[in-house]
């Protein structure tokens, strides 16, 4: 807004650019509890429904949170958890941590996941293209999984395996019974990953996800469907992985083909 030219927009929206100058700008850092709805509309001279509208403008811009008979706070930034492009390197198993569990020991935070179903299903056609199978019988293995760093879930995670791969193997259990996970049960029937392909998309979340993933109002997910490739090129396993975008990042580093 140029000096001396007139604000024509909504007065809600200008006492949400004004707030979101004011938290930007550390004048309410994270964590600070905002002015009561009743202040707010006594500083702009305004009705307490304006003030509302502007309110919940931040909390769509994912800016605050409210809590009920608390008031309304700026929103405290998390630690931000980054899967790379070499997340699946060999490198990872000298340590003994899986790439999730490392970042958690690196941010000083205890990861663990909780199983949330192990199942023979037939698949959708997304995912039946994608591993080559029937999309008409009961041809995958489905793993589901929320991932959590203390308290906090991180993401949730959907693996999709051939049945044929997964028949009678410690993948059907709950903690797999193998030191590299499910990489190393592959790896044991012939397929080493050469290859990934990753479709990294973001969206709003769905009800069932904001539930699982404990989401505040605005705060949108990074989807990343990951598609392993063995040596010989064959796709053995898709992931879905719905993450909160508050607390991830992805960090690639790849050659330029």
């Amino acid at each position: 807004m140029s000096e001396g030219s007139e604000d024509k927009r909504p007065r809600s929206q200008q006492i949400a650019a004004a707030l979101r100058e004011a938290i930007e700008s550390g004048i309410y850092p994270p964590g600070m509890r905002l002015p009561s709805q009743r202040d707010l509309a006594q500083q702009y001279s305004v009705a307490r429904n304006t003030v509302d509208e502007a309110l919940k403008t931040l909390g769509q811009q994912g800016l605050i949170t409210s809590e009920w008979g608390r008031g309304v706070f700026v929103r405290e930034k998390k630690s931000l958890f980054r899967l790379g492009s070499d997340r699946y390197s060999p490198k990872f198993r000298e340590l003994g941590l899986s790439p999730f569990l490392l970042e958690c020991a690196k941010q000083g935070k205890a990861g663990r996941f909780e199983v949330l179903s192990i199942e023979r299903m037939k698949p959708d056609l997304e995912i039946s293209g994608l591993l080559g199978v029937s999309a008409k019988t009961k041809s995958v293995l489905r793993r589901e999984n929320v991932f959590y760093a203390d308290d906090d879930p991180v993401y949730r995670v959907t693996t999709w395996i051939p049945w044929r791969l997964a028949e009678g193997t410690g993948l059907l259990e709950e903690e797999v019974p193998h030191p590299f996970g499910i990489h190393g049960i592959f790896e044991g029937k012939g397929h080493v990953m050469a290859r990934s392909n990753d479709d990294v998309s973001a969206r709003m979340p769905t009800p069932e996800e904001v539930d699982y993933l404990q989401l505040q109002r605005g705060v949108p997910v990074i989807e990343v469907l990951h598609s392993s490739i063995d040596q010989d090129g064959k796709v053995y396993e898709v992931t879905r992985f719905v993450m909160r975008a508050d607390m991830n990042a992805l960090r690639y580093n790849s050659p330029v083909e």
